[in-house]
């Protein structure tokens, strides 16, 4: 995950300087990877784009970035992107909450009229290191 490493600091480099060193002090990071099924990756950015992204800053979920691998085969179904939470609790309500909104189910149902767009689902929570620019 070469790729998401390096924007993960420019991010870090980015997104710390905007926040306040108390909201930074005690988040969280997941970082998450969604594999789609072959030829669903425009219809998985374009749900994200139009609607998911949204509907995470609604329920209180950070949005840092998004980022498509550059090399294949990867590049043709993967999704990577890092979100940030004031705490794993907060993200646990702040998902069922996301999960449970009207809009979001519509969303998903409408994106998904012409087929299952998501593979796999892969969540890993991250802990900021002491020297980490990004907390």
């Amino acid at each position: 995950m070469v790729v998401a490493a390096g924007a993960l600091f420019a991010a870090g480099y980015w997104f710390g300087a905007a926040d306040t060193a108390q909201a930074q002090s005690n988040r969280v990071f997941e970082l998450r990877t969604y594999t789609t099924v072959e030829g669903r990756l425009d219809a998985l950015n374009a749900r994200f784009r139009d609607h998911t992204t949204k509907l995470f800053e609604k329920h209180g979920i950070t949005n840092i970035g998004y980022w498509v691998p550059m090399d294949e085969p990867r590049s043709k179904n993967t999704l990577v992107y890092l979100l940030a939470h004031s705490s794993r609790e907060a993200a646990k309500k702040s998902f069922a909450a996301f999960r449970d909104d009207p809009a979001w189910q519509k969303a998903r149902t409408e994106s998904e009229a012409s087929g299952k767009i998501v593979e796999k689902v892969e969540s890993v929570f991250l802990a900021p290191v002491d020297y980490s620019p990004l907390k």
